[in-house]
């Protein structure tokens, strides 16, 4: 059964633009625990501009489900994870300055550096996912990382979905694929929404999680927190 994790960010965004604590991003967590969700999901960035490393600390005693956190695997980020030990550690190729993901790792160029950040994070007990695009080369060395899992990186296929859907997953499914000859756990997440969630779903083999932040908070804001969370969950069962 597929999980659906609730990346936290945009309300920390919301919260930071006006200062003080509301939305409360703890309050949020655990509601979106108790609303259903399986995990939670947090993308620090070195200048804190949503989830802050404080953050980070304060969320981890509440999780009840999962709690992944998300990065770009610098000394600090490095640092961060081994303090919290989180049931995951999803490692991305965004610069500091990036606004939000928009590629996977060159597992073939950066294969020698992602091996030391992955032996670092499982020798620690972290489990450890790559976030990669759906090409099925790529998907290959990643597995020569020591990695568990990968995250295919979904906007190629949320762009092109209401073109094409057929068109759109092809690529998706033969990373997965792949991903199963090699032995490693699927996720996947950015851009999925309510629209193009279940076609995805169904159509990716032995996907164990989505991770959605920017879409599910923007519906929650006309659908309600709840009622949102439910809807998610009913694309991918």
């Amino acid at each position: 059964m597929t999980r659906l994790s609730v990346n936290i960010n945009k309300i920390a965004t919301l919260r930071n633009a006006r200062g003080g604590n509301i939305p409360n991003v703890l309050k949020v967590a655990i509601d979106c625990q108790k609303y259903g969700a399986e995990g939670i999901t947090v993308h620090p960035r070195p200048d804190e501009r949503h989830i802050r490393f404080q953050d980070v600390h304060d969320i981890k005693p509440i999780i009840t489900t999962e709690f992944n956190i998300e990065g770009y695997p610098s000394e600090s980020f490095i640092q961060l994870v081994l303090s919290i030990l989180p049931h995951q550690v999803t490692l991305v190729p965004d610069p500091p300055s990036a606004l939000t993901s928009n590629a996977g790792w060159d597992t073939i160029k950066n294969k020698d550096f992602l091996k030391k950040v992955v032996y670092v994070f499982k020798t620690n007990g972290i489990r450890t996912s790559i976030f990669v695009d759906p090409n099925p080369e790529i998907v290959k060395h990643a597995a020569d990382t020591g990695t568990d899992r990968i995250e295919l990186y979904t906007e190629p296929y949320a762009t092109d979905f209401g073109i094409n859907p057929t068109r759109a997953i092809e690529p998706f499914i033969n990373a997965a694929q792949e991903a199963k000859q090699m032995g490693l756990g699927l996720n996947a997440g950015h851009d999925l929404n309510l629209e193009n969630l279940h076609f995805f779903s169904k159509n990716i083999p032995n996907l164990l999680e989505v991770s959605i932040g920017h879409a599910l908070i923007a519906d929650a804001l006309y659908l309600g927190l709840e009622n949102t969370i439910q809807m998610y969950l009913k694309q991918i069962r």
